[in-house]
């Protein structure tokens, strides 16, 4: 009768709690008004909008450059860089996470065996030759928590929305490194560029200071233009080794990106190749919020905060374990597999907090202020996300117009250095102008090139700004955050990535 009274008790004792509503927190993520277009694609016909079935910002971007090496470089930021690795690792702990939470809704069983000895002389109260007596002990423990009130249903939602943040934290470190590659290595080129600009003009030089020197001799022209002649050679090549010191650095930088010793590490020597930026399919704005892993990851940590809403209101609720002792105990080993050495205890136990002097009510308005620094944060993200699209487009149309008038300095300066040339030849100038005018077309082109280079960074920035082609259904679903692959290392290296298409 007992023991069909207490299992009729806990039944009675489940059901009653598990009749009432479980605590839940229903999420919506933060409404944000986006605008219908950007501003900076009016009347510019450098850039399109790009249509939903749009590919060209699919996967591995940089191959929109078309430069071999480049493709190269940025496929071994994702296998060897190790900044990447650690939030891989990250990644996968996130996971490990998930299972630990898993566990709440299950039992624990715990078994403790013991054997003990023991004895009472008669001045501590021991009967005269009774002796030292032993015990064995065999007992086991369950105990379980019922999830009546959604408590572990609510910790896993924001374990799982823990591990899609780190798996978009992932993905904005991968795009933001390669970005930093592209950039590098275009800077890089330009530095090459520069010296290769630098190397003709010191061949002209050598030419001049020649010819200045057989003027000189023959009593045409002053030794001033001589020491002017050297003095243009000499700081034309000073200017040609200081370019070195910039190339190395952003080469080590880049063999420390790859995950290389910068020691063994070197890229030859090149150009940029088309000597324009590609075009670059630009979406709406709507579209950004899906297209971007930072925006992804704060829309994650909202959902975060609004679970930990739903644990903090928990808190006003009791929580049941039903536990329980099975096992065997004797002072005999002989005796201890018999029936009669059984030992066993069963029972609910109910706990409730009945006064904390409003601790629970701090912490739910703790809870409540955070979701709301958290969507709050969202929306900055997001119209962070809108002012980097905007910045970069006009960047690039004002880069564009101001190359265009460069070009027309550097042919302009181009005809004036021919013309100076040919007055001081005929001993109508001094070299002075003549060194001036050069020194005027040298810069020139000088910064032709680096507005080619400063054009090439702001496309990378904007291909950075527009998510790199990521969408944000390459982020783990629930269901796909259960999957083994998500705990091998050699699969997670391609968590969150776009598909290459």
């Amino acid at each position: 009768m007992r023991r069909s009274y207490l299992v009729v008790s806990i039944a009675v004792l489940i059901s009653l709690f598990s009749s009432s509503c479980a605590i839940t927190a229903k999420y919506q993520r933060p409404a944000i008004q986006a605008p219908v277009a950007y501003k900076e694609l009016a009347g510019s016909e450098q850039w399109k909008t790009a249509s939903p079935g749009d590919a060209a910002l699919k996967g591995k971007w940089w191959e929109i450059y078309g430069d071999p090496q480049l493709n190269a470089l940025e496929e071994k930021i994702s296998v060897s860089n190790y900044s990447v690795k650690q939030l891989e690792a990250q990644f996968r702990e996130s996971i490990a996470l998930i299972a630990i939470t898993r566990t709440g809704y299950y039992p624990t069983v715990t078994a403790s065996p013991a054997i003990s000895q023991s004895d009472r002389g008669p001045n501590a109260g021991g009967a005269p030759g009774h002796g030292a007596s032993a015990n064995f002990q065999t007992p086991f423990s369950a105990s379980w928590v019922p999830d009546i009130w959604n408590r572990v249903g609510l910790a896993l939602d924001s374990a799982n929305a823990s591990a899609q943040i780190s798996a978009a934290t992932l993905e904005n470190l991968r795009l933001s490194l390669q970005a930093t590659l592209a950039i590098d290595y275009f800077t890089i080129l330009d530095n090459d560029m520069q010296h290769s600009l630098l190397q003709d003009n010191i061949k002209i030089y050598e030419d001049y200071l020649k010819l200045t020197n057989d003027r000189f001799n023959g009593g045409v022209a002053a030794k001033s233009d001589v020491l002017l002649a050297q003095t243009q050679l000499y700081g034309t090549q000073a200017q040609d080794v200081d370019l070195g010191v910039q190339r190395h650095e952003f080469e080590h930088a880049i063999a420390v990106l790859t995950g290389q010793s910068p020691s063994e590490f070197s890229i030859p020597r090149g150009k940029i190749a088309d000597g324009l930026p590609p075009q670059i399919p630009v979406g709406v704005p709507s579209t950004l919020l899906e297209r971007r892993p930072d925006i992804a990851a704060a829309e994650r940590t909202v959902a975060v905060a609004n679970a930990n809403i739903g644990i903090a209101k928990t808190a006003w609720y009791p929580s049941l374990t039903l536990g329980g002792t099975a096992g065997l105990s004797s002072g005999s080993l002989l005796n201890l597999l018999t029936w009669g050495s059984r030992v066993w205890t069963v029972g609910p136990t109910l706990a409730q907090t009945l006064f904390d002097a409003g601790k629970r009510k701090a912490t739910l308005r703790q809870a409540q202020d955070a979701y709301d620094a958290t969507a709050y944060s969202y929306r900055e993200t997001v119209l962070s996300a809108f002012q980097q699209v905007e910045d970069n487009l006009s960047t690039l149309r004002t880069l564009a117009e101001e190359a265009s008038i460069q070009a027309k300095a550097v042919d302009a300066a181009k005809q004036s250095l021919d013309l100076e040339l040919e007055r001081y030849k005929a001993g109508t100038d001094s070299y002075l102008n003549v060194i001036t005018t050069q020194t005027i077309a040298l810069t020139d082109e000088r910064t032709q090139v680096t507005l080619l280079q400063q054009r090439m960074s702001a496309s990378v920035n904007l291909i950075l700004a527009l998510g790199g082609g990521w969408d944000a259904s390459t982020i783990p679903t629930t269901a796909g955050l259960k999957s083994p692959d998500m705990e091998d290392p050699t699969k997670t290296v391609n968590v969150a990535q776009p598909a290459a298409k």
